[in-house]
């Protein structure tokens, strides 16, 4: 009779087997196994979409995390993830960068609700996860300021939602791994109240269409074949990305701009709270940050070597005993200096709405952007960007390397790998990212 009720509990632990089918591997040529494994009772998003993880095994790149992979599929099942099993059969290619091109296919095919016959996959919370890694996901490392950017205005009466961030980690790792840190380009925003504005908009910092499935950017989740965690923040500015406005200002007013110090401040509360949480999963000490258009305007404010006193304010950040300083940067495209944007520009128009209305303009203007706070040097940096992309660009990037070349900061350039406003993708040029990422 034991027996039985054994046999039973462990039987109603194991979750369904859904489907085993084929997809087709960019990375090897071959048809690789998967299996659907769904949950007993699912994690779904806001839409009632069901959040879903691809797990890569049987890599020829080393397998940091030590537990072995029908744990961490039980434990991912466990936490309401469905997740595809992909078996690679330590196929001589299954390494960086090769895995690249599986990442860019598979982000693709789970935007387009393609992946291996199934429906109901959250274009917010997919993930790809290598062997032996898991998720520490909603991770809070900001109580956001709903004054700041003053929308929507029933959000605005509210004292503020948390911004968050994914930990993505090898469990029980074999040794300590750096960790590199991205602000998401997508949008998490309050929305309206009519619309549940703690709810619907939140979350979005993984929404494939606006990021990795869009821009074909897979830098971040192939990090770890070299041996490289990886987390993503909401971006600083939580608001609807094309409003904004000054409390009884007119909406809109601040459009695509983030204003410091609200955003320095967040991005340093980030890599503290990474810093501090990652070591509870067994990270190392060393947090370097990606940043690409939007989000290499906020990465670009932790590069410095002296950040205005303003930014440094952290009540309403996390772990404030913990560094904000990293160790590297990543940025693609975007705003290092607000003060170097044409005057006819939008960038340019809108900052100085907010700077015209602060009790001191020219102390604000001094705040607005990464550049502004490199005196005597900065992190290594590895810049990227296509002389195609839009102009302002071009001109902030060039404002950048002047101040690195001045300071006698180590950088590399990596220009013209595409077209217009993109991501490296080229195998050669990943690799060369990875090579600097994982430098010494």
């Amino acid at each position: 009779m034991r027996k039985t009720i054994f046999f039973i509990l462990i039987i109603a632990l194991i979750p369904m087997i859904a489907k085993a089918a084929f997809w087709q591997s960019e990375t090897t040529g071959a048809a690789l196994a998967c299996k659907v494994l769904e949950p007993k009772t699912p994690v779904v998003d806001y839409s009632g979409k069901v959040m879903t993880v691809v797990y890569l095994t049987n890599l020829a790149c080393e397998k940091i995390g030590q537990y072995s992979n029908e744990e961490n599929i039980s434990w991912l099942s466990s936490q309401g993830y469905r997740v595809v099993v992909l078996d690679y059969k330590h196929h001589e290619r299954s390494k960086s960068p090769y895995l690249n091109l599986d990442i860019i296919a598979l982000n693709k095919a789970l935007n387009n609700g393609t992946f291996c016959g199934m429906d109901g996959i959250s274009t917010d919370r997919a993930y790809i996860l290598f062997e032996g890694y898991r998720i520490k996901r909603d991770v809070a490392y900001y109580l956001d300021d709903p004054k700041v950017y003053n929308y929507p205005k029933e959000y605005s009466e509210t004292e503020g939602d948390s911004l968050y961030m994914d930990i993505v980690y090898p469990a029980n790792p074999s040794r300590e791994l750096p960790t590199i840190l991205s602000f998401s380009y997508s949008n998490s925003y309050a929305g309206t109240a009519k619309e549940g504005y703690t709810e619907k908009y939140k979350h979005k910092r993984m929404f494939l269409g606006y990021t990795f499935s869009m821009f074909s950017d897979s830098f971040l989740e192939g990090a770890p074949a070299v041996g490289v965690a990886w987390a993503i923040a909401d971006h600083p500015k939580y608001c609807d990305w094309g409003r904004g406005n000054r409390i009884d200002g007119k909406q809109k007013e601040y459009g695509s701009i983030q204003i410091n110090p609200d955003a320095a401040r967040k991005v340093r509360s980030a890599i503290r709270t990474l810093r501090g949480t990652g070591r509870t999963l067994g990270l190392g000490e060393s947090v370097m940050l990606y940043g690409f258009s939007r989000g290499s305007t906020a990465a670009s404010l932790a590069i410095g070597d002296l950040p205005n006193k303003e930014w440094l304010e952290d009540v309403r950040g996390l772990f404030p005993e913990e560094s904000a300083e990293i160790q590297k940067a990543f940025l693609g495209p975007g705003i290092f200096d607000y003060s170097k944007t044409l005057a006819e520009s939008r960038e340019y128009r809108n900052m100085s709405v907010y700077c015209s209305s602060q009790p001191s303009p020219a102390k604000a203007w001094e705040q607005q952007g990464g550049a502004r706070s490199i005196k005597n040097g900065c992190v290594p940096c590895f810049l990227f960007y296509n002389s195609s992309d839009d102009a302002e660009y071009g001109r902030q990037m060039d404002n950048l390397i002047e101040l690195l070349k001045s300071t006698g900061s180590e950088y590399e350039l990596l220009k013209d790998y595409g077209k217009g406003h993109s991501v490296p993708q080229q195998l050669s040029d990943l690799e060369r990212m990875y090579r600097f990422l994982v430098k010494k």
